[in-house]
């Protein structure tokens, strides 16, 4: 198919996705894929539901738009309250826009506002772990790219680099809870995160978590930080809060937050698509069917089952040097040596020749690269829709062993 696209896909005629229904994508040949990614770790309900379609035409057909900066519309309000019983903060309020990277600039510019009300102007710097990736846009790129070390090892540095940057002049420290694309699942050593919430608060800076990717279930809990019962200041999000269905993300804010940002004179801020209803809508439904069909329940249940299918067709692989993650996002780390886990080096590009032929044998799954220095070492992340069957997670299992060894092969011969 040609045309005037910019495409993101590799191949320079990249199939037609014509339709797709609960972890299954259809091309314009009738030829069916089995979505292992859910997308970019996105889908989280399944594909093709159609009590979503419906929530969006109905909004649509009574309320397409308003400018958040007039009008504050029900579809909006009824989220915003139910989702803040699932949100581990006290009496949230969120600021909605249209997607992760746009929730990481509102959740900077947020907590920049946070230290001016609290007379605090001097407290411009914003924090970020080595090898992180919290979006595109310019302000969350800059914050991306810690080595895994011990809780104490990894706490000691952040205190350090709090101390070094000056007192009184670090904003805020952001982090996702389990590091998703750029290391591929790695969950923190345990004690770590809350060790880090009791420094950032000792220090006077803002705790946000990055739950674009972990957030809505995707780790088998509502939230990521949810594993270690830490309760952020500032928590942002996307990807799974509308599964796929609509450009939406949010910064939410601890009440606390909230009010000293509104007594210090509000936030200026705003995007022409934020506070968007048919937006809110399609957020409301898609919560609705997490919590009616028990899917954050099945993602750790399924999480669990899918590991456990990957250890043993790949637990011995040699070029497997780690299977890890949390319910159903789970990463492998493919390595050159298993013995030392040295990486292939980025030339060789074997993950992209694992996911094409993937790909071309009906299996789609999800990618990063540089995770052992910054430039070597791929994984693959895979993060299945939460309402994957069993038979499903059999054919993931064998279908990336397969791939592998075919990639391996491949480069063995050329």
């Amino acid at each position: 198919m040609s045309g005037r696209v910019f495409s993101r896909a590799s191949s320079p005629n990249p199939a037609v996705a014509v339709e797709a229904h609960g972890s299954t994508i259809v091309d314009s040949q009738g030829r069916e894929y089995l979505d292992a990614a859910g997308g970019a770790i996105v889908v989280n309900v399944g594909h093709g539901r159609r009590e979503i379609a419906d929530a969006i035409a109905a909004q649509s057909a009574r309320l397409s738009y308003a400018h958040g900066s007039a009008f504050t519309t029900e579809p909006l309000e009824r989220y915003a309250a139910a989702v803040g019983a699932h949100l581990p903060m006290d009496d949230p309020a969120i600021y909605p826009v249209s997607g992760g990277s746009e929730a990481i600039e509102t959740a900077l510019k947020m907590a920049r506002a946070v230290q001016i009300a609290r007379g605090e102007p001097g407290r411009w710097t914003v924090l970020a772990r080595w090898s992180s990736y919290h979006g595109n846009t310019l302000g969350a790129l800059d914050l991306g790219s810690d080595a895994l070390g011990t809780t104490t090892e990894l706490v000691d540095e952040l205190e350090r680099t709090i101390e070094a940057a000056g007192p009184g002049t670090v904003a805020a420290f952001v982090a996702e809870p389990i590091v998703g694309a750029s290391l591929g699942a790695v969950e923190p050593p345990e004690g770590y995160w809350p060790a880090v919430a009791e420094v950032c608060r000792r220090h006077g800076v803002l705790l946000i978590a990055d739950e674009v990717m972990t957030g809505f279930g995707r780790t088998g809990r509502w939230f990521g930080v949810d594993h270690w019962g830490v309760r952020p200041d500032i928590l942002v999000a996307a990807k799974g809060a509308t599964s796929g269905y609509w450009p939406f993300g949010f910064a939410a804010a601890s009440g606390e937050i909230h009010d000293q940002v509104r007594a210090g004179g509000g936030f200026t801020h705003g995007f022409t698509y934020s506070h968007q209803p048919v937006a809110a809508a399609v957020a409301g439904e898609v919560l609705r069917i997490l919590e009616s069909e028990d899917l954050v329940t099945a993602s750790a249940a399924k999480g669990e089952r899918l590991k456990a299918l990957l250890a043993d067709r790949l637990g011995d692989h040699h070029a497997v040097g780690d299977i890890r993650g949390r319910g159903l996002m789970v990463g492998l780390e493919l390595v050159r040596d298993r013995s030392t886990k040295a990486p292939f080096p980025r030339s060789a590009k074997l993950v992209e020749a694992v996911l094409r032929i993937a790909r071309e044998h009906g299996l789609l799954l999800y990618s990063g690269t540089g995770n052992a220095n910054g430039v070597d070492g791929d994984i693959v992340l895979l993060g299945p829709p939460f309402v994957v069957t069993d038979e499903e997670l059999r054919r993931i299992a064998d279908g990336l062993r397969e791939a592998l060894d075919l990639a391996l092969v491949g480069l063995a011969a050329g």
